[in-house]
């Protein structure tokens, strides 16, 4: 499985992340060369619907309020980078690789 990169904050992680909005359903697409992690949303690209639906679909992945974590770049974009409050880039890769195992399991 590729690693995808974390970077370490001030008092959490950022992830940097490409979405693809309209998608069938909402999930984790894998992980591209340079460590982004791609994530599919269901929801349209229209007035912040795929940030939001990223964003809880992130929470509910990582097992965090939907308040710790927000768009800080690429808003706009398809390219984000987002950052989570209180959860250490070693936590945040355990949880998201187990989310990606998972998937792979369910396929």
């Amino acid at each position: 499985m590729r690693k995808f990169r974390l970077h370490s904050g001030v008092s959490g992680t950022a992830l940097t992340i490409r979405v693809t909005p309209r998608a069938r359903k909402t999930e984790v697409a894998g992980v591209l060369e340079d460590g982004t992690i791609r994530i599919r949303v269901a929801a349209p690209p229209v007035e912040g619907k795929a940030n939001d639906e990223l964003l809880a679909f992130l929470a509910r992945a990582l097992h965090i309020r939907r308040n710790r974590i927000e768009v800080i770049a690429g808003e706009k974009g398809l390219d984000k980078l987002v950052s989570i409050r209180d959860l250490t880039p070693e936590e945040a890769q355990a949880r998201l690789s187990a989310l990606l195992v998972k998937q792979i399991d369910e396929d």
